[in-house]
């Protein structure tokens, strides 16, 4: 029995580590070419990405390499007849199995692991060096389109001469329902300044149109300041829960539900202050509209965090329950190439698995059904590698 296990262990650990490999480097350079091109990152903020992007491509490369590792193996052995010949000798097929299922357990929680960094860590690293690039990312984006737009900021510049914009016209956008403020100017001059967290504009002779509130005159040189976020389009201050480490949802949780009790009571509070005062006017839907949206938002918010650690305990645990329908597939196609059981595996997952993860994570966070509703494409995945599991034992 130590022989057979010692054998598929070895194997496995073989296939899996090259394979793996393979496919991180892969995802590796397809998720840095893409944020070269989406952010027009140089080669040194590139560089400095590398151990950032890792966790992530790591994080899509082992389900697949596990599912790919447990066909291949499988799959070969059951064409060389080696499970016939191990049921000849009364020894149950479950040998051969087992030691690959306690090496997917041990892929699962290196995988939540790792999931769990590249969130946390990696996320928050990558913005990091996005921001302090931002010059330098404005600035190749203007020399190759003469332009540098997002959700609120929109430049546009006639030439780039080094670091001098001329002709510069900038339109922010502070809100949907309010017109756009526009800044125009002969040159002007971006730097960045990260330990603020904002850009400095130096503007020559400038002109401000507040879109209909007036305009104003800066004639010579002018420095302006504007915060990171107008020209990344992100809120600087706001974290998704999916940025958060395992070990900083707990607290967040109490955090969240002692901010909704503290906004329902000043809400109660209120309302029942207009009611006793006779200030009927201040109920207003107006005036409770806002009120009763933060409200729910800061519930969204409580839904999201309850749901995040379960979306990452199922997604690392995906490995275990590819290797239940990869390993008996492989064996039950033993006339088959690898590729077709892999195949035979994967479409289903493809097909079944990923759009239910997807279904009940959206229905989760919205707070329709409970947290652990995320697990049920795992428990199909691994109901169905029970039956095939059984078929193969018995037949």
């Amino acid at each position: 029995m130590r022989i057979l296990t010692r054998y598929i262990v070895f194997e496995m650990l073989s296939v899996f580590l090259l394979t793996l490999t393979a496919m991180t480097a892969i995802v590796f350079l397809i998720l840095v070419g893409k944020e070269a091109v989406e952010k027009g990152l140089g080669l040194v903020p590139l560089l400095r990405l590398l151990p950032y992007m890792l966790p992530q491509a790591m994080l899509f490369a082992v389900p697949g390499t596990m599912l790919l590792a447990s066909t291949t193996i499988y799959g070969r052995i059951s064409s060389s007849n080696e499970i016939v010949a191990i049921k000849s000798l009364g020894i149950s097929p479950l040998v051969l199995v087992w030691p690959t299922l306690i090496l997917a357990t041990l892929a699962s929680f290196a995988t939540v692991w790792i999931n769990d960094m590249a969130v946390s860590w990696g996320h928050g690293g990558v913005q990091k060096v996005v921001l302090e690039s931002l010059e330098e990312i404005i600035y190749g984006r203007l020399r190759t389109t003469r332009s540098y737009s997002n959700d609120q900021l929109k430049l546009t510049v006639q030439r780039v001469y080094g670091k001098r914009l001329i002709d510069p016209t900038f339109l922010f956008y502070s809100a949907p329902d309010k017109p756009a403020w526009t800044v125009t100017a002969d040159e002007a001059e971006i730097r960045s300044d990260a330990a603020e967290e904002r850009i400095l504009l130096t503007l020559v002779n400038a002109e401000i149109d507040f879109g209909g509130g007036g305009a104003i005159s800066h004639p010579g040189s002018w420095e302006l300041p504007i915060s990171f976020s107008q020209f990344t389009g992100e809120s600087g201050h706001s974290r998704s829960p999916a940025n958060y480490a395992l070990r900083e949802i707990g607290p967040k949780k109490v955090e969240q539900a002692r901010l909704i009790e503290t906004m329902e009571q000043e809400m109660a509070a209120d309302a029942s202050h207009a009611i006793m005062t006779g200030r009927m006017f201040e109920l207003a839907e107006s005036d409770w509209h806002s009120r009763r949206r933060a409200v729910e938002n800061a519930q969204n918010t409580t839904h999201r965090f309850y749901t995040e650690p379960h979306r990452r305990w199922a997604n690392g645990f995906s490995c275990l329950c590819f290797v239940m329908i990869g390993a008996p597939m492989a064996i039950r196609r033993r006339h088959g190439e690898f590729w077709g059981s892999f195949f035979a595996c994967f479409l289903p997952i493809l097909l079944i698995y990923y759009p239910m993860l997807v279904g009940c994570l959206d229905q989760a966070k919205a707070g329709v059904f409970p947290a652990p509703a995320v697990w049920l494409g795992n428990l199909v995945l691994a109901g169905w590698g029970i039956w095939l599991m059984r078929r193969v034992v018995r037949f």
